[in-house]
């Protein structure tokens, strides 16, 4: 590794798997100093005892009160990576208000207190990073059953440039990812509790261009290049890392 990361101190969130797990590994392969937070105190536990310098620390990210408590304890942070989702699934017409208010809670009000509470520390530094995990299914493009998910997402790349937008003064950068299908074990779940499992994985597998799902890997890969001072001149961006499916 190139060690790209090395000295910065990075948040992570939903860091117990999928995304925001490779993603956390990976700041950690380039030297960074990883605080990896989730709900999951079993898949932190695993991660931890696979990497014990990753920092570890169970995390509410829906919770401001909890979020504020944890973030009393930080006195530098570099990079807030956000990778909290949740993927509802169903038109307007199978949205209950309760699906959209804890989708809602979950993909987005998440960022915007976790946003919030790092944003002085980095004003401070005079210098930040923040990554933000949107998706494809968003303002980008409309997909069939993603109703409440895709205007979350969407309003995840209206936070994302806004917060880019007023601070950029303050040398502080905001970008978001836009993922396309990629294999994790939420999308695993998914497709098991669908009545077809075998189908739905095909169905998956045949919208995207490139033939396959992407990688978490693949993902964390961008987000190490928004992290590194590599991108310095990258803010307010909306990037589809999605194997083709946006074109």
């Amino acid at each position: 590794m190139s060690k790209r990361l090395e000295g910065k101190k990075i948040v992570v969130t939903a860091a117990g798997q999928g995304i925001g797990k490779a993603t956390a590994i990976a700041f950690h392969n380039e030297g960074a100093h990883v605080t990896a937070t989730d709900l999951n105190d079993k898949t932190l536990s695993d991660l931890n005892k696979e990497y014990p310098k990753i920092e570890v620390q169970n995390l509410d990210v829906t919770n401001n009160k909890n979020i504020l408590e944890f973030v009393k304890k930080l006195n530098k942070v570099d990079v807030l990576f956000n990778a909290v989702g949740f993927v509802h699934h169903g038109t307007i017409l199978d949205c209950e208000e309760e699906d959209w208010d804890f989708s809602f809670q979950t993909n987005i009000k998440s960022m915007y207190f976790m946003c919030k509470s790092i944003l002085p520390l980095m004003i401070k530094q005079k210098k930040g990073s923040i990554i933000n995990i949107a998706s494809v299914a968003s303002s980008m493009k409309g997909f069939p059953n993603r109703f409440v998910y895709g205007s979350s997402k969407a309003a995840i790349i209206g936070l994302t440039k806004s917060i880019a937008a007023d601070f950029v003064k303050q040398n502080i950068r905001c970008n978001a990812i836009l993922p396309g299908t990629v294999y994790s074990p939420s999308w695993q779940e998914r497709v098991n509790q669908s009545p077809d499992p075998v189908q739905a994985k095909k169905d998956f597998i045949a919208r995207q261009p490139m033939g396959r799902l992407g990688t978490a890997e693949e993902i964390a890969a961008v987000a190490v290049y928004l992290a590194s001072d590599d991108s310095t001149f990258t803010t307010g961006s909306a990037i589809a890392v999605d194997g083709g499916i946006s074109i």
